[in-house]
């Protein structure tokens, strides 16, 4: 079982403390996860040689990370994703949410559980955090309760699980936003990693990101990574879904996904370096994020800003727009039903 430290890392405008815990395992590879977001804001694992570094991007200090462009390492909702034109109906009334992201609701919006300071305690080996939002908080009906608890194992395995509870019919989507680079953070472009993805197929979007409808197979596009292949290989493609977003932002649907049920849904690997991280989860889609707009984030931990594609999102979540979208695995979280997700990042070299 991991070793948890709590220390005191800051506070925000309105005076909340904010928390850092590290977990360290026995060979003395770490996480570090914050009260800011429910954030993953460090993962020192070794490289095949067994030196330690960094993988995830972020920042030194607390302050950064509040409504960061990057979302780097937070745990946003209620909605993780897009929602089209910022509504959606449930049981027939219409529900409107702010517009962030170009037409579109983004996140849970600008005051999305990202930037919030999530209360925080060490419980059974493992770091909880909970967040309280209010009913009609950005819009969303019901006040929900949701919680995530991170552990770390001798094996170098990050296991994340996501729970929430509402007192009324709502929506919700979590996911974990890290960015990982496995050269180590502020070590350059991570176009030159191997991305392996378990989908064999994917959602076409409109050009704000909105997914059209049924997905579509990989096979024969630049979407198609179920073959192991260098991330930049064609990202600059003449292809729709990668002009729209300057590279990778779309959802891969997870072969075999079922309910309830880990999955594989990725791997990447450096060859440089050796590290290979393999990410399972019980969530139906991975919305890949390749980093296509970090440049003028807040100054990384390497002591500068990041620039684009120095790190990718792997955001194990469901379908966006799924609240506007009948045939999508439904969003909707009733008062007698719990919403629970697992993400496992699991770490090795090779």
């Amino acid at each position: 079982m991991a070793t948890i430290t709590k220390e005191l890392w800051g506070k925000s405008k309105d005076g909340k403390e904010i928390y850092l815990y590290t977990l360290t395992n026995e060979s003395g590879a770490c996480i570090k996860v914050s009260s800011v977001g429910a954030g993953l804001v460090a993962a020192c694992v070794p490289d095949r040689k067994g030196n330690l570094a960094d993988v995830v991007l972020g920042y030194p200090e607390a302050a950064s990370y509040f409504a960061d462009g990057p979302c780097a390492g937070k745990v946003p909702g209620r909605y993780a994703n897009r929602i089209a034109r910022g509504k959606f109906e449930l049981d027939g009334k219409v529900y409107e949410l702010p517009v962030n992201n170009g037409p579109n609701h983004l996140h849970g919006g600008p005051e999305g559980f990202q930037n919030q300071v999530w209360e925080s305690r060490i419980e059974n080996g493992g770091v909880e955090f909970l967040y309280d939002a209010a009913d009609g908080e950005m819009g969303y009906p019901g006040a929900l309760k949701a919680v995530a608890r991170y552990e770390w194992s001798e094996e170098n395995e990050i296991r994340l699980t996501l729970t929430a509870k509402s007192d009324a019919p709502t929506v919700v989507n979590l996911t974990n936003h890290a960015y990982f680079n496995l050269n180590g953070e502020g070590s350059g472009t991570v176009l030159n990693h191997l991305l392996r993805l378990n989908a064999s197929e994917w959602l076409p979007t409109d050009e704000t990101l909105i997914p059209l409808g049924d997905s579509e197979p990989v096979a024969g596009t630049p979407m198609d990574f179920v073959v192991e292949k260098p991330i930049g290989r064609d990202i600059k493609a003449d292809f729709p879904a990668l002009k729209y977003g300057k590279g990778y932002d779309n959802c891969w649907v997870i072969d075999g996904g079922e309910p309830g049920q880990l999955q594989e849904a990725a791997e990447l690997r450096s060859e440089e370096s050796g590290r290979c991280l393999k990410v399972y989860t019980t969530q139906p889609g991975v919305q890949v994020y390749t980093g296509n707009w970090l440049s003028g984030c807040p100054v990384g931990k390497c002591g500068r800003s990041y620039e684009d594609y120095e790190g990718v999102a792997l955001e194990c979540q469901n379908f966006p727009d799924s609240p506007n979208k009948a045939d999508y695995p439904s969003p909707v979280l009733r008062p007698d039903e719990t919403y629970e997700q697992a993400i496992i990042f699991a770490f090795s070299v090779r």
